[in-house]
């Protein structure tokens, strides 16, 4: 098989389930478009397919750079062929969407279940990613010290987060018999998926009457925004989101509207 090396590269430098998935696809996709071999590929090839992409396909910014990167680990880092030299397209930044407190509040109370209910508030009392909140376990958290541990999380990092007071109390009852499996779990006793929790949030959302996109990275996104509001540091923001690069949390430093909203228009001082 043409791409057995690059799939055992990826395995022995550690990269997530997710990454190992992606970069062959785009890689299998790349050679079945141009009919190669991978010692055959040339730049012409590589410029020829992200160009198809582009135009043809209508592929978007964050689409491409993420075939580049395949591409770029194969040819380049791999095979030190040097070819994927092509700049994309700029991944266009488009502000996160963030609740109101009163629209989580609001959100949280419209939960059509105790489970639905705790997911909302572990997604927003943690800043959890989706797939840090499917893979939790009861024994993953510390409830009398109200923190909890994100194992193997992305990167391949653990991690710490915090837990409210509320969401301790909430989940006493809940958590019992739960020591061994999963703390968020179907009727067979596996661990929710991502689609799963998705489709919680946003039918809570819809039953809350919230008019904009609610996903469970905007309850992320919220519970970053909010700390900031509410004087933390962006370093321990940072540290609890688990951003490797400061600048990926400062996005949030604009999204805040608390000291926005207090300067006064110019127009009220006429």
């Amino acid at each position: 098989m043409a791409l057995e090396r690059l799939e055992t590269e990826l395995k022995l430098r550690g990269f997530s389930e997710k990454t190992l998935k992606s970069y062959l696809f785009y890689n299998n996709k790349f050679l079945q478009f141009n009919n190669k071999v991978p010692e055959a590929i040339t730049e012409d090839d590589v410029r020829a397919y992200l160009a198809y992409l582009i135009a043809d396909q209508k592929k978007n910014a964050a689409t491409v750079a993420l075939v580049r990167a395949a591409l770029r680990f194969h040819y380049d880092e791999l095979l030190k062929k040097n070819i994927v030299t092509l700049k994309t397209p700029k991944i266009q930044k488009k502000l996160p969407v963030v609740l109101t407190r009163e629209e989580v509040k609001k959100l949280i109370e419209s939960a059509s279940t105790q489970k639905s209910k705790l997911i909302l508030m572990m997604l927003y009392s943690s800043g959890l990613r989706v797939s840090e909140c499917c893979s939790l376990k009861a024994t993953d958290l510390e409830m009398d010290q109200k923190i909890g541990w994100v194992r193997n999380g992305k990167g391949g990092k653990d991690r710490l987060f915090i837990l409210s007071e509320a969401l301790v109390e909430s989940l006493k009852g809940y958590i019992e018999g739960k020591a061994d499996g999963g703390l968020f779990t179907n009727k067979s006793g596996e661990h929710l998926s991502a689609r799963n929790i998705q489709k919680i949030v946003a039918n809570t959302a819809k039953r809350a009457g919230i008019p904009k996109e609610v996903t469970p990275h905007t309850l992320r996104h919220s519970f970053a925004t909010h700390l900031l509001e509410s004087g933390e540091s962006i370093r321990k923001i940072q540290e609890l989101l688990g951003h490797s690069n400061l600048q990926t949390t400062q996005i949030y430093t604009k999204v805040s509207t608390e000291e926005l909203r207090k300067v006064k228009s110019p127009l009220d001082r006429l």
